[in-house]
């Protein structure tokens, strides 16, 4: 299995979308990560089942 994967969200904030490296090294992990567009804070949430690609969630960071 690769340590990392490149994926496409969308910014929660301002819609547009940005690529992102996903280290697949833990397999569950929530963390932020700044867009690339509006530099506002986005919660990563990764969650690594055995054989299926990354299930990969966008929040924002005053989203309750």
């Amino acid at each position: 299995m690769p340590l990392a994967d490149l994926v496409q969200i969308r910014c929660p904030y301002c819609g547009e979308s940005i690529e992102l490296l996903l280290d697949l090294s833990v397999s569950h992990q929530v963390y932020f990560e700044d867009c690339s567009v509006c530099c506002r804070p986005i919660e990563i949430g990764l969650c690594l089942e055995s054989s299926a690609s990354p299930r990969v969630t966008v929040r924002r960071e005053d989203d309750a």
